[in-house]
This record gives structure tokens, sequence and C-alpha cells, in this order.
């Protein structure tokens, strides 16, 4: 698995997350648990969704290349 996902991207995936869950919890709706997959893409560092689009904005982050293992994908 490769990380697709860079810093800035996470840092927005990590606060929708947390918005989608509390809008979730607010309307009482199952909604919310898409939330939970944001934080995880976020979490790992990959997203699959950017795979048929060969979107990859880990890329832009300076030394932090998945062979080092910098964006967190355990390499």
């Amino acid at each position: 698995m490769k990380c697709n996902v860079g810093k800035v991207d996470k840092a927005i995936r990590f606060g929708a997350g947390i918005a989608v869950i509390l809008a979730g919890v607010a309307y009482s709706s199952w909604f919310g648990l898409i939330g939970v997959v944001l934080i995880a893409t976020a979490a790992i560092g990959f997203c699959p969704a950017y795979l048929p689009f060969k979107l990859n904005t880990s890329k832009n982050d300076e030394g932090t290349s998945c062979g080092s293992g910098g964006c967190g994908c355990s390499r």
C-alpha cells in the first residue's frame, strides 16, 4: 500500500471527519459513519478513491517520501 494522502489533505480529512460525525450525532443519522472513514484514511495515509484518478497529495510533502516511512505508511 503506497501513501497517497499528504499532510494538508490529512488535516482537512480529519477536520471534516469530526464535523461529519458531529452532524450525524446532532441529526441522529447514520450519516456520521462517513466521518469515521475520513478519519481512518487520514490516519493511515491512504485513500483508495484516489487510485482510479491517479491522485497523490503526499508527493508534495518535502522529506516525507513513502520510501522513508515519513508519510506514516510504515515503510
